[in-house]
């Protein structure tokens, strides 16, 4: 059974969370040393990690810069155990058109969607390494996305992990998606999440570096990257020659803190024309 790298974080203050700063410096060191995903219980968090050696890396760091972590405990958690706790927990969320929801809820609908839009399902597995639609981030890529012209569009999602992106992007009308991913459990979850939704062409699953991709001689019409602010940073060149001239980039991941930096990073070849924040974090679309 395969088993994901985890981290409990025990509080002081009776076990109660951190909350304003202590909560930011926790969230920005646990996002540093690469955590996937966050389970935020009554009495601990516990953080996910896609290797051993990242878990490694936060439990060597944490307590220090928290004052409200009190210990940190290695731990190994079942996939399986987490999709139990994610079907007690987790539920539909709306974004504009589009209703994200696990395959349990279907049919559960949280408000009404805007004015007069037929809304837009997509079913997404719990899967511990990858999103579920419920993050910020993925978030503000969604409400991005219905912002722009899709339709009719080729599309790349640079890190596609559950493939919320590349469905959304599909659901909108691009004409093809190629969504790609370094990771083979995030193809595979991916994968089983097209099935989920009928999707059965129009997105074309890749593994690899997306560097390494064949693209459009023009480039992509749309490219949407969810990463992290100091990939964005790093990535930026590639990124931007990988959109079409009077194309469009996608960023999420992003920090208030590191915002400026991606604009910056960006700034040679694409500009800034929309921006959506919720809490701390930033997502923009650049053409």
């Amino acid at each position: 059974m395969k088993t994901w790298p985890a981290l409990a974080i025990h509080f002081t203050s009776g076990g109660s969370e951190p909350e304003g700063e202590a909560r930011d410096l926790l969230l920005a060191a646990l996002d540093e040393a690469h955590a996937t995903a966050i389970q935020e219980l009554d009495d601990r968090w516990v953080a996910f990690f896609a290797t051993a050696a990242d878990r490694d890396q936060a439990a060597a760091v944490l307590p220090g810069p928290v004052p409200a972590v009190v210990r940190t405990e290695v731990v190994d958690v079942p996939d399986d155990d987490w999709a139990r706790r994610s079907q007690r927990n987790l539920t539909p969320i709306r974004v504009g058109r589009f209703l994200v929801t696990p395959p349990w809820a279907v049919g559960a609908e949280p408000g009404a969607g805007p004015a007069g839009e037929r809304t837009i399902t997509i079913v997404i597995q719990p899967s511990m390494g990858f999103g579920t639609g419920h993050h910020a981030t993925t978030r503000l890529c969604l409400d991005l996305l219905q912002r722009i012209d899709v339709a009719g569009k080729t599309v790349m999602d640079v890190g596609t992990g559950s493939g919320v992106l590349a469905l959304a992007a599909h659901a909108l009308g691009a004409r093809t998606v190629v969504a790609v991913d370094d990771d083979s459990d995030a193809i595979e979850s991916a994968r089983e999440n097209l099935a989920l939704n009928c999707v059965a062409e129009g997105i074309d699953l890749r593994l690899g570096d997306f560097r390494g991709m064949s693209q459009p001689d023009a480039g992509w019409d749309v490219v949407t990257a969810n990463l992290t602010g100091g990939l964005l940073i790093r990535g930026a060149e590639v990124l931007a020659a990988a959109v079409a001239p009077g194309g469009t980039l996608v960023v999420s991941g992003v920090t208030l803190d590191e915002e400026a930096g991606v604009v910056a990073a960006f700034a040679p070849r694409l500009t800034p024309v929309a921006r959506v924040a919720e809490d701390e974090w930033v997502g923009s679309v650049l053409r």
